[in-house]
């Protein structure tokens, strides 16, 4: 078996005069993941429902770990999780209620599986509390807790972020990172915001009027945009004494907003801050970014229009 989750070729769909695919050639190997990025209607969605096999191509290929063909497929399928679109749930009932009913569905016997995704997704807690008094973040998780009974090696998500807050979005990126580290799983996770991906993503598919524009690894990506902190404080001057003097990091500048942009290991983070606060300087700002990378699928996809 190849080290190759996904592999599709030149795959096409059209809605009656609408071209929602176009030659869409695409690879996930087993570990990545992998990054989706499109405007709205570039043809994400269309192309996650065609892998899970809720929409059919006109025309291609798709090979999911090593086997074509609907017969093998269908078989193959149920190593997928996925979350398309507004995820169907019981709002009148509990998590353990709506994951029981999906248990049952797809005939999974072991029982324990409901405990163990509740644990994954910090929804075990929650008791009696009906899905429908749950703020937008839990909605989410346990979305993701349907996607994930049943173990999948392969689990897809579309736009699962949508409408989080940047706390949502911070707790759902890291369970994502979980899930691939420490439980193996291959993920492809689409957004149309390459920002909320960055920090995320091992690669990058970048999709715009149905069409593949460019492919391209994490490392390829910030050779391109150099990754940096960016800090806002009340104090530059002490500020710039205590990174060169106690931090020894002297690969920075301060932009004509005062914000710095510092070029060290972004797991220095903690480190700075706590620097900071102990010298009382105020913090009004400090993440990570990269120079233009908010601009780049905006680029790519005046260059696409334009061909």
């Amino acid at each position: 078996m190849s080290d190759c989750i996904l592999n599709i070729e030149n795959l096409n769909k059209k809605y009656r005069d609408n071209v929602a695919l176009k030659n869409v050639n695409l690879s996930i190997k087993k570990g990545d993941i992998c990054g989706f990025i499109g405007e709205n209607g570039a043809g994400k969605t269309t192309l996650i429902r065609m892998i899970t096999g809720l929409g059919q191509p006109d025309d291609g290929k798709i090979e999911l770990f090593d086997e074509t063909g609907k017969k093998n497929l269908l078989k193959q399928r149920k190593k997928i999780g996925c979350i398309i679109e507004s995820p169907a749930m019981y709002s009148n009932m509990t998590a353990r209620q709506n994951l029981e009913i999906i248990r049952v569905q797809r005939r999974i016997k072991e029982k324990q599986c409901i405990e163990e995704v509740l644990k994954i997704v910090k929804l075990d807690k929650t008791n009696n509390k009906k899905a429908k008094n749950f703020s937008l973040g839990m909605k989410q998780r346990l979305a993701l807790a349907i996607a994930l009974l049943g173990n999948p090696e392969f689990l897809l998500l579309d736009e699962p972020v949508n409408g989080l807050d940047p706390g949502g979005i911070i707790e759902f990126r890291e369970l994502i990172k979980f899930l691939n580290k420490e439980k193996g799983m291959t993920i492809l996770i689409s957004s149309h915001l390459l920002s909320e991906l960055h920090l995320l993503a091992t690669n990058y598919v970048f999709i715009h009027s149905g069409g593949i524009i460019e492919q391209i690894s994490s490392d390829e990506l910030n050779k391109r945009f150099k990754k940096h902190i960016a800090l806002n404080v009340d104090d530059n001057d002490k500020t710039k004494d205590i990174l060169q003097k106690e931090l020894n990091i002297n690969d920075f500048e301060i932009d004509s907003n005062g914000t710095f942009k510092i070029y060290t290991d972004s797991n220095k983070v903690k480190e700075i801050s706590s620097f900071l606060f102990k010298n009382n300087i105020g913090i009004e700002q400090i993440n990570i970014k990269s120079d233009d990378l908010e601009n780049y699928y905006t680029k790519l996809m005046e260059e696409a229009s334009n061909v």
